[in-house]
């Protein structure tokens, strides 16, 4: 059984999951609508994983026989000043993430619940290639030298990506 601070601090989770699909999905439709396809793919496909991240919590918390409580969705902003300044703020949402990750493992810990810190280790894994994988992106972007002709390259090289594990969250850029 889940002790109270991580029934709370993982519905939290779930909530944090959830919103930073709505993150991906915000900042997928503004890079369609300025004809960056292949980013607002890639962007649209970040979007699943979290969905996928906050059900891998949500099924957790019914098997140690918790309630998964609800809670509004904050609405994600909408506008950026380049693609740079997305991936940047794509990053910086999952150096976030990363602290959230590392605050739940470090509660399971000091609760005692090895089950909920070995979920929240994969989780801890998870979160160095979200990190290393986003940051590529804005390097490169930052080579091109922003949004200029080169940009159509990468943007070619993100519409190829794929999620390649159903529950895993794990993916090609």
């Amino acid at each position: 059984m889940l002790s109270d601070k991580l029934l709370t601090a993982l519905n939290d989770q779930i909530i944090a999951e959830y919103h930073s699909a709505y993150i991906y999905l915000s900042m997928s439709s503004y890079l369609h609508s300025i004809n960056l396809d292949g980013c607002a793919h890639w962007m649209r496909l970040q979007a699943q994983e979290e969905l996928m991240h906050g059900m891998k919590i949500y099924d957790y918390v019914l098997e140690r026989s918790g309630r998964v409580l609800l809670k509004e969705v904050e609405a994600p902003p909408t506008e950026w000043a380049s693609t740079l300044e997305v991936f940047k703020a794509a990053h910086a949402h999952e150096q976030l993430m990363t602290k959230r990750v590392n605050d739940l493992a470090n509660l399971a810990q000091a609760e005692k619940d090895n089950a909920t810190n070995n979920l929240m280790q994969w989780f801890v894994t998870e979160q160095v290639e979200e990190e290393a994988t986003v940051d590529d992106i804005v390097q490169k972007i930052k080579l091109l030298g922003g949004d200029g002709p080169g940009m159509f390259l990468l943007d070619r090289e993100l519409k190829t990506r794929t999620i390649t594990s159903q529950n895993s969250g794990s993916s090609d850029a």
